[in-house]
């Protein structure tokens, strides 16, 4: 088995139609990416999973909302991005390559030109800034969220309000950020635009220690529900000089990647802090009315945030195999049938045979199963094209089919064939991603 690389990931999502460089015929777009069929059909599975992750919690109600991508600048000021969401960044006089300053080494040349003149390290904000309308003052100053919970923060009391909750409770939300990231890398691991699975748990004060502990084992158990393997994960606590000015307490939830252990996802005890600046700067009261104690009180949050497009690149990573089968090297995804893009794929042995199949196929389109079907190619070659995308199984109609109304099965990780009942396929399909 050969481990594998991030440059035989890109090639097999570019091969296989999972992702596209954004822009591709000028030249693309550094650090955007488009996502085709298949690339769509998995990061449907992986929000599907997520939100029913969170709307099973027992722990109280989960609400879902979907936010503004615009901002005004007052938002992006209370939260504090205004002033703190910067990265260190320094240029190369020689060639003028800009870098990331914690990800080069200042005492050693220029790794694209060879020279050591380093400009001195400076301050970038991140975030997109744009303007409203015709307005050229600051009032007209709006920013590209580059993060989703700050529309959560500034709806709170509108949120309680139309909903009726107590609490504890959540609102989960799943949509776009972008951030101007100096130097984007690693394929889906650092974008300018991406799409992020955040939920802020809203908790009174002396409940969010033990929240917090609650969240970190649910999102442990997620990544084993889509079939990440355990011994790619781990936790790590940030020390107090690591974590963000909001956070009383975070961890990482690191996967190991092939370039090393890098977060995955971000459980955070943000305390009272954005409530309580809303408040300050908006002069709105944004605190919650605790019958209990017959008190208002701002509660405290715990969220959890983790980006779509890694968690589609760790997926991949994780499920990732070379091996030989038949004498044969072949590629296979290994993705949990959950994820699969294809859960099934249905082969007539020949093309003489594509009737009743293509009937079996159209039938389980239109109950909602992805599926293909595929008549092109040696029965090997068809096998080789869904190894590849993932599909957990594959059928193939043979001229015995007819006589006993039986297809055989391959299954795609071992290759063991079997005939079952053509009326028990869409059983046996279901049963997959149980």
């Amino acid at each position: 088995m050969n481990p594998v690389t991030l440059e035989k990931l890109v090639a097999l999502c570019k091969r296989r139609g999972f992702v596209y460089q954004s822009a591709d015929i000028y030249g693309g777009l550094n650090g955007v990416y488009d996502f085709g069929h298949l690339g769509t059909l998995l990061k449907q599975n992986i929000t599907s999973s997520w939100r029913q992750a969170m709307t099973r919690t027992d722990r109280g109600d989960m609400l879902l909302f979907d936010g503004s991508i615009l901002g005004p600048h007052a938002v992006w000021e209370a939260s504090g991005h205004v002033q703190g969401f910067h990265d260190p960044m320094v240029d190369c006089l020689a060639c003028k390559h800009r870098y990331r300053a914690d990800d080069i080494d200042l005492e050693k040349a220029c790794p694209h030109c060879g020279k050591k003149e380093w400009t001195d390290i400076r301050e970038f904000n991140m975030m997109f800034q744009t303007n409203l309308g015709a307005a050229t003052d600051k009032s007209a100053i709006a920013y590209l969220r580059p993060e989703t919970a700050q529309s959560i923060y500034i709806n709170f009391k509108n949120i309680i309000s139309t909903n009726r909750v107590k609490l504890p409770f959540g609102v989960a939300q799943i949509g776009k950020a972008f951030r101007n990231e100096i130097t984007p890398k690693q394929f889906l691991f650092r974008m300018r635009e991406f799409e992020q699975m955040e939920m802020e748990w809203f908790c009174k004060p002396e409940t969010a220690a033990q929240d917090f502990e609650y969240w970190v084992e649910q999102r442990i158990a997620f990544f084993a529900h889509v079939g990440i393997k355990k011994e790619n994960i781990r936790q790590y606590e940030q020390k107090p000089h690591e974590r963000a000015h909001y956070a009383q307490r975070t961890i990482d939830i690191e996967y190991n990647f092939p370039f090393g252990w890098k977060e995955l996802e971000g459980i955070a005890n943000r305390g009272n802090y954005d409530l309580s600046q809303h408040t300050k700067f908006s002069g709105k009261e944004l605190g919650y009315f605790d019958e209990a104690t017959n008190q208002t009180i701002i509660p405290h949050v715990v969220e959890t945030s983790i980006g779509i497009d890694r968690l589609f690149l760790t997926l991949l990573f994780d499920a990732y195999t070379e091996d030989v089968v038949e004498n044969e090297e072949r590629i296979v995804l290994k993705l949990h049938p959950r994820m699969a893009p294809i859960k099934a794929a249905l082969f007539p042995l020949t093309k003489k045979l594509s009737e009743p199949v293509e009937k079996l196929y159209k039938d389980l389109k239109r109950k909602g199963y992805s599926v293909q079907f595929d008549e092109t190619g040696s029965i090997g070659k068809r096998y080789r094209r869904q190894d590849e995308i993932g599909t957990p199984a594959c059928f193939t109609y043979d001229f015995e089919s007819e006589k006993d109304s039986s297809m055989t099965v391959r299954n795609r990780d071992t290759t063991f064939q079997e005939r079952i009942s053509i009326d028990q396929i869409e059983t046996y399909i279901k049963n997959l991603t149980q």
